[in-house]
């Protein structure tokens, strides 16, 4: 696979890169790096990030950032000290059909429902099939659907305040291959329902006649996660569907459409028997008949025209890759990015650090919360919490990063007491 990547890179720049088969060597590197980019097995994520940001360089690092509690507590006691500009890859973010959706949800007001749903072809053969293994992946939901979660949290910009999980595991246990196994593995997830509710920022106020009662708590916003892993030749395979108190947005894949409906107006048919629909208002006058098709507004973005999304469409490559072109266009963020760091400006993440790992903790909670009844049999609990795959090496990381923070918060505490004694003397 190296030698594979190496051959690409010389065809398109008439030169041989330089090849590293360890990772302390390319370490040794360091000051020659602009830019570090982990895409290794998502057990990995964690241990590479501790080891590479306390270094002055650029780092993309895969989705998911982290697959376990222990991990997420590492990373955030860790943060504090790192040198590195960090940005988490969520390309999901960057599919044309889907930043439309996010371009017109001003449009549709306080959003209230939010449904994404993805409906595909089972797991890829990777190296090893480490992304069949729990304690490797992290299991589904964080796995692969971290990147939804970070979607839910850019489109309502809200967090989300609790979750619930149905699912379906091991009906894949063939085509996976655990029934040759001899280690008797914990399956991952195969399909699943989660919802969810969100807590709104308090300095957003939150339009309704209800504000202030006993129905308040059930005026938020409302999150639905459908997935299903053996569902080969859906019309679609990934469906974002959002809705507000003034209309509704839906982005639809392989279409690559954004389909734009805005409400009708209600109003009364005038005394002298006009409407406010004479100036093209789209108006529902007649209260006690369903809206007529003419009265709501709609619109349809074809966004594989790549143009009816961002202004830089010709300077990028065009929906090559599975993610129609999404890649290549977070790539073009980043790469300014890198370049304005390197020209003395701020490197400013469009997925931060703190994204990622948010992202992955919905994850996480969403499969501490699986309602289904053989879930929560005693034999079944030992998948929760996921503990990370690790090394010996990687295991000493993740303590030592925990326990850096430990100290500081004790020497901070600490120092708050002795100045607190000395203002008493």
């Amino acid at each position: 696979m190296l030698i594979k990547a190496a051959s690409l890179i010389s065809k398109e720049k008439q030169e041989q890169p330089e090849l590293f088969h360890l990772e302390h060597q390319l370490l040794e590197k360091i000051r020659d790096i602009d830019l570090l980019v982990i895409a290794t097995p998502n057990y990995l994520h964690t241990p590479q990030l501790l080891r590479w940001a306390m270094n002055d360089l650029c780092i993309l690092v895969e989705k998911p950032i982290a697959i376990s509690e222990k991990q997420v507590r590492a990373l955030r006691a860790a943060s504090p000290m790192f040198k590195a500009q960090i940005w988490t890859a969520m390309e999901y973010r960057f599919i044309p059909a889907v930043n439309k959706l996010i371009q017109l949800l001003p449009n549709i007001g306080p959003i209230k429902n939010v449904t994404i749903r993805e409906n595909r072809f089972p797991f890829l053969s990777k190296v090893g099939e480490w992304n069949k293994d729990v304690d490797k992946s992290g299991d589904t939901l964080v796995e692969k659907c971290c990147h939804f979660f970070d979607l839910f949290r850019l489109i309502t910009q809200q967090e989300v305040r609790n979750s619930t999980a149905k699912v379906h595991r091991g009906l894949l246990c063939e085509e996976y291959g655990y029934d040759k196994r001899t280690d008797n593995p914990t399956p991952i997830i195969d399909s699943a329902y989660v919802l969810m509710d969100f807590q709104e920022h308090s300095n957003r106020a939150t339009t309704t006649c209800y504000n202030n009662n006993r129905f308040s708590g059930q005026q938020g916003t409302l999150g639905c996660l459908e997935l299903c892993m053996f569902a080969d030749g859906s019309r679609h395979q990934e469906e974002i569907v959002v809705t507000g108190l003034k209309g509704r947005v839906e982005a639809y894949l392989p279409e690559n459409k954004v389909f734009y409906y805005q409400r009708p107006k209600r109003r009364s048919m005038h005394s002298d028997g006009t409407n406010d629909d004479q100036n093209g208002n789209y108006i529902w006058v007649d209260l006690s008949q369903p809206p007529p098709r003419s009265s709501i507004k709609e619109e349809i973005i074809d966004c594989s025209n790549l143009s009816n999304v961002y202004s830089f469409a010709n300077e990028i490559p065009q929906h090559a890759g599975h993610h129609y072109c999404s890649t290549a266009v977070e790539w073009k963020f980043l790469i300014d990015q890198v370049q304005n760091w390197k020209n003395g400006g701020k490197f400013v993440p469009q997925v931060s650090l703190d994204d990622g790992i948010k992202a992955v903790e919905m994850g996480m909670q969403a499969q501490m919360n699986i309602s289904n009844e053989a879930e929560t049999e005693e034999h079944n609990t030992n998948i929760i919490p996921i503990t990370a795959f690790s090394s010996q090496s990687c295991e000493q990381l993740l303590n030592l990063a925990i326990d850096m923070a430990h100290m500081q918060a004790k020497v901070s505490s600490d120092l708050g007491n002795i100045v607190e004694e000395a203002k008493g003397q």
